[in-house]
């Protein structure tokens, strides 16, 4: 059986593609389930699978986060590995997506835990938003927060992989936006395909304007997970996030990369980090091919854009 990857609610598990991406396994929060039988579920996802990949949101309540780090302790388990990365929902739901696609492939637990990393730079998450006023996860200016409080404004926001933000409708930028002027966040300059999630901004602005300018490959949309209105700051949103589909391209960045073997857990890692132990990789001695960059993923991005 593959490894499993593992959420921590329901709203982050994507349809699957094909019938090859295997689902993933939901882990319940403390309010739902005890913890007798959050031992009894996660030990059964051992036995049957061998390792666990578990993507663990930022917004994650502290009790959740709790429950899963004592239920590894108790089992006293090295087959768990916890994945801190920073997207907003809709993009980790894409980045888990991927795991499960490259769940299947002839990866090492080691390589499909520290590979989140990777993908993760490769996805365009954001959102359009009628106000920016809470927005707290995005650097917003001054101008940026007075305009919110008009009543038609709305805001094109991009967190990942570079923070960016476009007020609809303003002049200068040279592209069509929500009120005639406006423009885009900057889009990927790879094949993608575009999801997004409706909350309770009526526009059409995503699919109809934004999609053809970043000119993906596809467009699906998904119900809202329950978490994006506080982690946006607003109810009133659509979220997006464009992302790699194809699970042969991925299987080759990932793939590409060269590979280590953490010196405190014995797993195979690529990046500079263990997805395992979450152990930092030990810089190779000076002139050796390979030696540690500032981006452990520098030669990775050029090659996927060319």
């Amino acid at each position: 059986m593959p490894t499993a990857i593992a959420v921590t609610s329901a709203d982050l598990v994507l349809p699957a593609p094909d019938r090859h991406t295997p689902a993933a396994a939901v882990l319940p929060p403390p309010g739902q389930i005890d913890l007798e039988g959050s031992l009894a579920h996660t030990a059964g996802l051992l036995e049957r699978h061998g390792h666990l990949v578990v993507v663990v949101p930022p917004w994650l309540p502290a009790a959740a986060v709790r429950r899963l780090h004592t239920v590894r302790a108790i089992l006293e388990s090295d087959r768990i590995a916890f994945l801190d990365i920073d997207l907003p929902p809709l993009g980790t739901a894409l980045l888990v997506r991927q795991l499960r696609q490259l769940s299947v492939c002839d990866f090492s637990p080691g390589v499909l835990a520290s590979a989140a990393r990777l993908l993760s730079h490769y996805v365009h998450a954001g959102a359009l938003l009628g106000s920016v006023a809470k927005l707290d996860r995005v650097p917003v200016g001054l101008k940026a927060h007075a305009k919110s409080w008009a009543p038609s404004a709305q805001f094109a926001v991009l967190a990942n992989p570079a923070p960016h933000l476009v007020k609809l409708g303003a002049p200068g930028h040279g592209a069509h936006g929500a009120h005639g002027g406006g423009g885009f966040p900057p889009g990927p300059e790879f094949a993608t395909h575009l999801t997004f999630a409706r909350g309770q901004l009526a526009s059409d602005w995503v699919a109809a304007e934004l999609a053809p300018a970043w000119r993906v490959q596809g467009v699906m949309e998904n119900p809202l997970p329950a978490d994006s209105p506080a982690w946006w700051g607003t109810p009133k949103l659509v979220e997006f996030a464009a992302a790699i589909p194809d699970p042969a391209v991925l299987y080759q960045l990932v793939a590409s990369v060269r590979r280590e073997e953490c010196r405190w857990c014995g797993y195979e890692l690529i990046g500079d980090r263990c997805g395992f132990c979450a152990a930092p990789l030990t810089a190779p001695p000076p002139g050796r091919p390979g030696a540690a960059t500032t981006d452990p993923y520098a030669g990775q991005y050029s090659r996927s854009r060319s």
